[in-house]
């Protein structure tokens, strides 16, 4: 019976909905409830854990509450608890529960939530033992993540049945106070050991810089300003892509957020769920505008949840539209998406065009 750590970040995730960068700070996550996130990391958990095959092949060591016992209780009854969180959780529970599950000579840790999480369990277990992400936060530039949940839970099981090398893989952490002044800045914060699997497990996020890849933002913002339809909703979604285009148009675009367009002005900047659906309500026709996410390929589900299933639903399959470089595509395998919508996500599945310059489009596996 493998021995196996689970380790809940309850609040990691609630900012994306609500149009936030996540929840690392009190204040953040205040904000987050006041405009009506709610939870989705124990849901993201439940998902993997029905993935992983047959339960009764672990015996899980968790910490109390909604750190894991919460959804362990209601899954399996081999359960031991090693820590307990008083009141609400805070950065310094997730490093003492890792310490703890780790002491209590569990073989793998598995985790929900996003970088900060992962660094806040690097800082606390450095690379004494394998873990697994279950990708639950807003900001996942970290090659500790699997694709999806599904994907996480089925790691796990290939680690227990096919007893799966691990390797050092990065954990990355964006800069808040470079995104506060426009600039995405990604810095390497150290190393974990993690499961070999290219299939599921996530590459970090590749930055390019240089000359070359400012003039193919160019002018594909250039060609989608020229694209753009009067009298149509434009959900222009995070990226330095994207955020060309915003300056294309002469708009203050947000960098990391999802900001609403139409006849070539800024109809809400930094948008929510909420206030996207409200302004779908009072529009016919709308597009989403996206473009992948680094050498990690997600379009949906990593960094711009704002525009969630029921948005993607309310838009239309066919009204998506990508863009990205040249050299991002060269490094992308395929397109991935990880909605938290397993019958979205099937629909989403397949080909799609991307453009990658002025009239210039890709057709590109979506998987």
């Amino acid at each position: 019976m493998m021995k196996v750590g689970l380790l809940i970040n309850p609040i990691a995730g609630m900012g994306g909905s609500v149009g936030l960068k996540g929840t690392d700070s009190a204040a953040v996550l205040n904000e987050a409830i006041n405009r009506g996130a709610v939870p989705i990391a124990p849901d993201r958990t439940v998902s993997a854990l029905r993935s992983a095959g047959d339960l009764e092949a672990y015996y899980f060591y968790t910490a109390g509450g909604p750190m894991g016992e919460d959804v362990l209780k209601g899954l399996v009854d081999n359960m031991t608890i090693v820590y307990a969180p008083e009141g609400d959780t805070t950065d310094d529970d997730t490093r003492k529960a890792a310490r703890a599950l780790v002491q209590a000579g569990i073989e793998v840790l598995i985790f929900a939530g996003g970088d900060g999480t992962a660094r806040d369990i690097l800082d606390a277990i450095g690379e004494s033992i394998s873990v697994i992400g279950i990708p639950s936060g807003v900001k996942m530039h970290s090659a500790v993540f699997a694709n999806s949940p599904r994907d996480a839970g089925m790691l796990l099981r290939r680690l227990r049945v096919d007893e799966l090398p691990s390797h050092l893989a990065e954990v990355m952490d964006i800069d808040e106070e470079e995104v506060g002044k426009g600039r995405i800045s990604a810095t390497l914060y150290g190393y974990m050991l993690t499961p070999e699997d290219t299939r599921h497990i996530q590459p970090f996020k590749l930055f390019v810089s240089g000359g070359s890849e400012k003039e193919y933002k160019e002018a594909i913002a250039q060609y989608m300003k020229e694209s753009m339809c009067p009298d149509v909703l434009y959900l222009l979604g995070p990226g330095t892509t994207i955020n060309a285009l915003g300056k294309k148009l002469g708009i203050d675009k947000t960098l990391l957020g999802v900001d609403i367009v139409a006849n070539g002005k800024l109809v809400a900047k930094d948008a929510d769920e909420r206030t996207i659906l409200k302004a779908l309500n009072e529009w016919t026709e709308a597009r989403i505008v996206i473009s992948p996410i680094g050498a990690q390929g997600f379009i949906f589900g990593r960094g711009n949840q704002q525009i969630s299933p029921r948005v993607i639903r309310r838009v239309g399959i066919r009204n998506i539209i990508v863009m990205a470089t040249p050299l991002k595509m060269d490094g992308i395998k395929e397109m991935k998406i990880d909605t938290g919508d397993a019958e979205l996500d099937e629909e989403l599945r397949g080909y799609g065009k991307v453009i990658i310059g002025y009239g210039k489009q890709l057709i590109a596996t979506i998987g």
